[in-house]
């Protein structure tokens, strides 16, 4: 079962990889699907942040996880140096996990 699901995602991979390849230079060149292309990798990232930071294996939940992405969301604010933001999501995250 587990590698009709595999084989089954690697083709659909590989469809849309051959869609992409095969479709015409003037589809790919306007400029609302150029936008549109631009900002997927970003809502994609955002997506998988926000499903690691609020859900366990039982439902939605709000621990040290959801501190630390709140104090980075801050620290960004604040235009803290990436490092600087790493830095203080995880500290906010560990102190999170130890006091509770």
């Amino acid at each position: 079962m587990i590698w009709t699901a595999v084989l089954v995602a690697s083709l659909g991979c590989y469809v849309l990889k051959y869609a992409g390849l095969a479709t015409p230079p003037a589809v790919l060149d306007r400029p609302a699907l150029r936008r549109a292309v631009e900002l997927v990798p970003a809502a994609m990232l955002a997506a998988l942040v926000v499903t690691q930071a609020f859900t366990d294996p039982t439902g939605l939940t709000l621990d040290s996880r959801a501190a630390g992405l709140g104090a980075a969301f801050v620290a960004l604010l604040l235009r803290a140096p990436f490092l600087v933001v790493l830095a203080v999501a995880g500290v906010t995250a560990a102190a999170v996990h130890a006091l509770t």
